[in-house]
Formats: C-alpha cells, sequence, structure tokens
C-alpha cells in the first residue's frame, strides 16, 4: 500500500510539472526531424511566395505543432526519451485529426456568424478536443504555471457568473464559450499563434541559420577579442556575446543555456564566484530579448496587437536596450576592479583581425536586416531576406558553406525551438479569448483605478508589479500579452502613449525571466553554474537595476525612445547615460577606490535625478555629485590619477 501510494504521490508530481524534452534515435528520429523541416518550408512558403488564407494556415500550423510536441516532449519528467508512449500517440493521431477537421470545414467557419449559426455535432467533438489537446501541450512544454492561469481563466469564463459584486459577468453557456473561443480569431486562433506562424517563426529560423553557419560561435570570438584582456573579461565577453545571440534567439533561458555554457565554467575557472558567474550571464541573456534589431517573438507581437509598425518599436527600443547593456557592463568593470579580477590570458584569446577576416561576414545579415527594416519592408520579408543574406555570405567560404544536408537540418532545429513558444502562444490565445468575453480588463481597470487613485507614479508601479508577476515562470510572450490586454488599457486612460505603454508593459514582462522568486533563466543558470538558483536571480537584478528604472524614465518623456525634437532627444539620451553610469557607480560602491555608505547613497540620487531628462534635474544631481566626492578622502586625487587606488585580491563572493 505505502509503495502504491509513493507511485500514485510521483505520478501526481510528474504531471504537475513540464514534460521531458526526447532525443528520438534512429529512423523515427529522422522522420520527425524531416517532418519538423516540413513544417518550416510550409511556414516560409505561405508566408512569402503563395497567398493562402491566414485562418486556414493557422489551423495547419497549430495542429502539425501539436502533433510535434507529443512527439518530442514526454508527459511528466520520468517519461522515455528514445521513444513516444502510446498515449503520445494517440494524441498525435488526434492533433492530426483535429487539423484536418478544421482544415476541410474552415470555407464555412470563416463566412458563418458567430453565435448566430449553431455549431455541429461534430464541432462539439473536435472543438473541446483541440482545447484539452492545446491545455495539455503547454503543460509539457511550459509547465503548470501558464496552464494554471489559464485554467483559471476558462473556469471564470464558464462560473465566473457565480461571483459576487463587479467581477460578476453575464452566463456563459459551454456552446457559446467553443464558439468564440475555437471559432473565431478571437480566441485560440488570435494575435499570439497568428504572430506565431509568422513573424516569430522566420526571425528564429534566421537565428537557426545564422548560429548553424558558424555565427554564434563568431559572436563570442568577436567579443572575447574586444574585451576579454580587460579586467573582468570573461564576465565582459558574457555580456557581448550574450546580448548580440539575445537579441536573436529571443528567449533569455535559450540564450543562458547555449552562451552560458561557454562563459559561465570561464568565468569560474577565473576566480569569478559561481554566484557572480551566473547572474552576469542570466542579466547579459535577459537584456537580449530587449536589444533591437529583433527584440524576440514578444515585439513581433506587440506589433500585431498595438498596430504599431515595428520598425516604430525597433527604433524606440534602441536606446533603452544600450542603456541596459551600459549598465550591466559598467558594473561588471567596476566589481572586477573593486575584486581584482583579471581579464583571460593573451593566448586563449583570438586575434581581433583574425576573427574578422574568418567571420566578420556574419555582421551584414544584421546590418541588412536593419536597413531592411528601416526602408519599411514588413517583417515577414526582413526575416526571410536576412535568412537569404545569411546563406549568401555563408557560402563564401568553405567552412563555413551551407549544403542541402545543413539546411534540412537548420530548418528542422527551428521547428523545434518554436515547440514551446507556439503552446505558449495559442494558451495566451485562450486568455485572451476569455478576458474579451467577459469584459475583465474593464474590471480590472477599476481595480488599478481604485488602488492607484489618480496617481498615475502609483498606477505604473502597480502595472510593473502585475507584469512581472503574470511572466513569472512563463515565456515572454505570454506574460507581455497578459499585461497588455489586463493592464494596457489603464495606462491609456491615465493619458500614456500607445507605445510608451506597451513597451513599459514589455520590458518587465521580459524582466520576470530573471526576477525571483521564479526566475526561470536564473534556474536554467544555476545547472551550468552549480549555485542557488535565487542566489544568482538577485545578483543578476542588482547588475542590470538600470532597466527597472529606464521604463518610467520614458514613459514620462519620449527623448529616449528617439522621438520628438532634436534637443529633447540629446538631453534625454546624455543625461540617461550620465546617470545609468553614476547609479552604476552607487550600486557598486567603488570609484577608484571605495565610497562610503552616504557617498553610495548621494551617487544613487545623482543617478536617478539624471535618468528624468530636466534641467533641473540635472542642476540637482551635479550638486549631489560633488557632495560626494568631498564627503569621500582622497577621491579628488584617485580621479585625477594623483592617487593609485589599491587593488584587492579577494575572491569574488
Amino acid at each position: 500500500m505505502a509503495l502504491q501510494t509513493i507511485e500514485v504521490k510521483r505520478a501526481l508530481a510528474g504531471l504537475a510539472s513540464s514534460g521531458q524534452r526526447r532525443k528520438l534515435p534512429g529512423p523515427l528520429g529522422r522522420a520527425v526531424h524531416g517532418f519538423a523541416a516540413l513544417i518550416a518550408i510550409a511556414v516560409v512558403y505561405t508566408t512569402t511566395i503563395v497567398f493562402v488564407d491566414l485562418f486556414a494556415m493557422t489551423i495547419v500550423f497549430l495542429a502539425a505543432m501539436l502533433a510535434l510536441v507529443f512527439l518530442t516532449v514526454g508527459a511528466t519528467p520520468d517519461s522515455p526519451t528514445d521513444r513516444p508512449s502510446p498515449l503520445d500517440w494517440l494524441f498525435t493521431l488526434i492533433s492530426l485529426a483535429v487539423g484536418a477537421y478544421f482544415l476541410i470545414e474552415s470555407e464555412r467557419i470563416i463566412t458563418r456568424i458567430t453565435l448566430l449559426h449553431p455549431l455541429t455535432g461534430l464541432d462539439m467533438v473536435f472543438a473541446p478536443a483541440l482545447l484539452m489537446l492545446t491545455l495539455e501541450a503547454t503543460r509539457r512544454t511550459v509547465g503548470m504555471g501558464l496552464t494554471t492561469i489559464v485554467a483559471i481563466f476558462l473556469a471564470y469564463n464558464l462560473w465566473g457568473h457565480w461571483l459576487p459584486g463587479k467581477l460578476s459577468h453575464g452566463e456563459i453557456s459551454f456552446n457559446h464559450f467553443l464558439d468564440i473561443m475555437m471559432f473565431t480569431t478571437d480566441g485560440l486562433f488570435g494575435v499570439p499563434i497568428r504572430v506565431a506562424a509568422t513573424y516569430a517563426f522566420l526571425f528564429v529560423l534566421f537565428g537557426t541559420f545564422l548560429a548553424k553557419a558558424g555565427g554564434a560561435e563568431f559572436f563570442y570570438n568577436f567579443a572575447a577579442a574586444i574585451a576579454g584582456r580587460r579586467p573582468g573579461g570573461p564576465a565582459k565577453i558574457a555580456v557581448v556575446s550574450s546580448g548580440l545571440y539575445g537579441t536573436l534567439s529571443g528567449s533569455p533561458t535559450s540564450d543562458v543555456v547555449t552562451t552560458g555554457s561557454i562563459t559561465i565554467p570561464i568565468m569560474q575557472r577565473l576566480g569569478y564566484s559561481k554566484r557572480l558567474a551566473g547572474g552576469v550571464e542570466v542579466a547579459a541573456s535577459t537584456g537580449g530579448s530587449l536589444l533591437p534589431p529583433v527584440m524576440g517573438s514578444a515585439a513581433f507581437i506587440m506589433a500585431e496587437f498595438t498596430g504599431i509598425e515595428y520598425r516604430e518599436i525597433v527604433i524606440a527600443g534602441l536606446v533603452p536596450a544600450l542603456l541596459f547593456y551600459v549598465c550591466v557592463y559598467t558594473q561588471v568593470h567596476l566589481r572586477s576592479l573593486k575584486l581584482g579580477l583579471r581579464g583571460l590570458p593573451g593566448d586563449e584569446l583570438p586575434a581581433l583581425t583574425a576573427t574578422l577576416q574568418n567571420g566578420g561576414l556574419f555582421l551584414v545579415p544584421l546590418g541588412a536586416m536593419t536597413i531592411a527594416l528601416l526602408m519599411g519592408y514588413s517583417p515577414t520579408y526582413v526575416a526571410v531576406f536576412a535568412t537569404a543574406t545569411v546563406l549568401a555570405v555563408a557560402s563564401v567560404r568553405p567552412s563555413t558553406r551551407m549544403g542541402l544536408l545543413k539546411i534540412w537540418d537548420a530548418l528542422g532545429e527551428t521547428t523545434l525551438r518554436m515547440v514551446s513558444v507556439v503552446a505558449a502562444c495559442a494558451a495566451a490565445g485562450l486568455v485572451i479569448g476569455g478576458i474579451s468575453m467577459t469584459g475583465l480588463a474593464n474590471k480590472f481597470a477599476d481595480l488599478v483605478f481604485l488602488l492607484a487613485g489618480d496617481n498615475a507614479g502609483l498606477a505604473l508601479v502597480i502595472a510593473a508589479a502585475l507584469s512581472i508577476l503574470l511572466g513569472m515562470g512563463m515565456p515572454t510572450p505570454s506574460a507581455f500579452i497578459l499585461a497588455a490586454v489586463l493592464v494596457g488599457p489603464t495606462l491609456l486612460e491615465m493619458g500614456f502613449g500607445l507605445l510608451q505603454a506597451n513597451l513599459f508593459l514589455l520590458y518587465f514582462a521580459v524582466l520576470s525571466a530573471m526576477t525571483p522568486p521564479v526566475a526561470v533563466a536564473a534556474f536554467a543558470a544555476s545547472a551550468i553554474a552549480d549555485a542557488n538558483p535565487l542566489h544568482i536571480a538577485f545578483t543578476a537584478v542588482r547588475l542590470a537595476i538600470t532597466a527597472f528604472i529606464v521604463p518610467f524614465a520614458f514613459i514620462y518623456g519620449d527623448g529616449l525612445l528617439l522621438q520628438g525634437d532634436l534637443l529633447n532627444v540629446t538631453l534625454a539620451c546624455t543625461t540617461a547615460l550620465a546617470g545609468v553610469l553614476i547609479l552604476a557607480v552607487a550600486v557598486e560602491g567603488y570609484l577608484k577606490a571605495p565610497l562610503g555608505a552616504l557617498p553610495r547613497l548621494l551617487f544613487a540620487g545623482a543617478g536617478l535625478l539624471l535618468i528624468v531628462p530636466t534641467l533641473i534635474s540635472a542642476a540637482a544631481a551635479f550638486g549631489l555629485l560633488v557632495l560626494a566626492v568631498v564627503l569621500t578622502p582622497g577621491l579628488v586625487d584617485h580621479l585625477t590619477g594623483r592617487a593609485k587606488a589599491p587593488v584587492s585580491q579577494t575572491d569574488a563572493k
């Protein structure tokens, strides 16, 4: 009996977590990889070459990806990694059958009038099946965090009319629920899954091709060549390489696993503590999802959801992202000087000239992508054009040339990388459908107004906290879309601009990946660094402290988003840069020499005042800086070079 109880508990624990990724061997593995490659080819073909109905394309795409989920991800962490179970095969067949039914009936579905034309008997069979398959795919790939949130929203749709007060809504029958959720573009087949099937997929395709051709190795070598010799060289390599790779991957966790597997062991070998090595990698990888020109798939959802051109979002996000990396890089530099952490030996570093000669051509696709975006081409064509550019520049050298087998491999890998993104986007679509059906967004806005009153600053703090809370344990696209639907209307009602408000929410949705207590990127780094994930998360937050402040600056003034007149933009960017540098000094407590508590506090005040772009705040910041320097014995001599700061050899704790 006791053994049976243990087995039941183990089974329930497995179902409460995400599944185990499989590596299928032999003919089955090749067949599944081929199926994934065919999906990638179909996406490229239907988005760029031939016009097909978007609803029908999304149906086929989702059904195929669900089938792929059940073949490549087990039901529990204990599932076999070399073969699907009979239940997985059953789910796969049902996924394909559901896709075939919806495709056959797509014309009727598109032309029918929602809630007027009744659902057929087969509709009532296949629609619930698709709903349950989506929930199970979400649980397997993303985990119970997002799945639970979706389940709560679905339950609210069906039984929320029993709740008291303002949270109550009109009764929604099961037929009504299925009609909106499964047979319109307001639910499952809404904006998130459409973005996953087009823009996001194609940009992941570009990143995969670039990595397969040798671009990821070039970015690492390039970062090592320009920053490896300086104090804290390995950490600076992590900052630069993770940023360059992260803008392509769009996933902080993926970035940590890819670049961190190289940078974290090197940092530890040269004296970095486990906590610091992991924290640097997590902070740098998280920022990649905010760095143009790609910014991760959440930026595409933002463009589709708000109607703002993707080009405008990319331009607006440039300066805040650069401030993020200036903060992380500066703190790494100051921490390295304070702790006496050295750079890599010269014989372990690649030469910059040789690096550029061997891989400099990989900068061409990034340049081509940026130019195409600025010229106004759609993200779809930009991604395909950039991928074609990768193939062109890779063919110049035999060592980077991609043959048919390598291209086939890259196509399949792209689709497999998208598995968890598609499941998360499908789940987000279900949440959006539920919110629109019940009017929950308006009720939520009333709640925020009740808590914040007329205080816009407090409303922003609540919005930031909710964005981080919603993003804990789930991918950035899902976190952003939940925040945009629930909190976005409130910010707009308070008078904030559409771009500023949604970019504000996007920032905090991204930052949730490294914010305790559920910092998914930190948990990924902990496996590599062999350190406590919460310690890593707190270190990452400290290194990237500016990222939590800059959104409050750009939402009140558009200069940091490169909008407005030249004087406004110049003043905002200049003072913000100075503020970030000074704030980094305050956080690290070091500037040529250790700083005391009061000078650090004065530096922090000056940094915060400078990030707010006004002449009065700049003058006040200057006064605080002068006072901080006067109160620090010998700091003037250190800054003017008349004294040499001692370098501690203390190990990084």
